[in-house]
């Protein structure tokens, strides 16, 4: 995510070297339009304190799959909300305007665009253009929508970042190891949040993913994790779906499978944790581990995975 890093930086350092520019104000509508990065984040309870020797295997998966999505979704609405606290650099109707902006020693500027739609909901693109070829062409690195009409803390929306359009804009700073995009759906009110991943491997091979977060009332959550790639063996592509499930206590369950491509049959391991993330069952169809603990120390009794594709 060093891009976006990086050009929250420039933001910052260019608001002060447009003072001689004619500046507007955003409507405060806009500016509570995107949510703030907390509000679309995936509520895991935390076990920081606690060595990863100790901790259920699959908690830490679930903790290090919902940590990676939180930074890659949070820093596109921290980019967004820092640039809309700037007054504008120009209006054209409807269209708000901040940037092009860059430091002296940045290879890339960028601008964010954002459009008042006529049904009270938003566009917004936030483009970059390399300043290492002449002539290059401003080119959409996150394109989004917000609908803030259902009220504060209830608006949905989405977004893509395109990470193959950050590197052409920005070879140098752009993670190497990012490719493809991400497409981000959340609902507020819903407590929903949605994620499509498009990418390669190594070797330019497909990888897709999806990710599905609920949160409950009580502060648990659901979460299904579905991925689509070469496991190994043939070219031939398997599916690796991992769902956790936990209350608002830390207690939780996760169901893994591996199915499909060189596989004769499906792996299905399952594993529980207590209030401290401590194993207090797993087991397996394939003889992978030894079966531990009980099945009755689980908050949820059984394994309930959605059908594979």
């Amino acid at each position: 995510m060093s891009i976006f890093k990086n050009t929250v930086l420039a933001a910052l350092c260019a608001t002060s070297l447009v003072a001689c520019i004619k500046q507007e104000e955003a409507p405060d509508e806009l500016k509570r339009a995107i949510p703030q990065a907390d509000q679309v984040s995936i509520k895991l309870p935390g076990g920081a304190e606690r060595t990863i020797g100790q901790l259920a295997d699959w908690y830490v998966a679930t903790r290090q799959v919902t940590r990676t999505f939180n930074t890659g979704a949070g820093w596109v609405l921290v980019l967004i909300h820092t640039i809309i606290q700037y007054p504008v650099t120009t209006v054209n109707g409807d269209t708000y305007t901040w940037g092009p902006w860059s430091d002296a020693l940045d290879p890339a500027e960028y601008k964010l665009d954002v459009t008042a739609l006529a049904d009270g909901t938003y566009s917004y693109q936030l483009s970059g253009r390399s300043k290492t070829q002449a002539g290059a062409a401003f080119e959409v690195v996150i394109d989004g929508t917000a609908d803030p009409r259902p009220g504060e803390l209830k608006g949905n929306g989405e977004f893509l970042i395109d990470f193959d359009a950050g590197k052409r804009v920005n070879p140098i700073d752009s993670d190497p190891e990012a490719r493809g995009s991400v497409a981000v759906n959340y609902d507020l009110a819903a407590r929903h949040l949605d994620l499509q991943i498009m990418s390669t491997n190594a070797v330019g091979e497909p990888v897709m993913g999806d990710y599905a977060y609920n949160q409950t009332l009580d502060g648990g959550g659901d979460m299904v994790f579905n991925v689509e790639g070469d496991a190994g063996g043939t070219s031939a592509q398997e599916q690796i779906t991992l769902r956790s499930r936990w209350q608002s206590n830390g207690h939780g369950r996760a169901d893994a499978r591996l199915t499909g491509g060189d596989l004769a049959t499906s792996a299905i391991a399952s594993e529980c944790w207590d209030g401290g993330f401590k194993r207090t069952f797993y087991t397996d169809n394939v003889s992978f581990a030894p079966t531990e603990g009980a099945v009755a120390n689980c908050a949820f009794g059984t394994a309930d995975l959605p059908p594979a594709n």
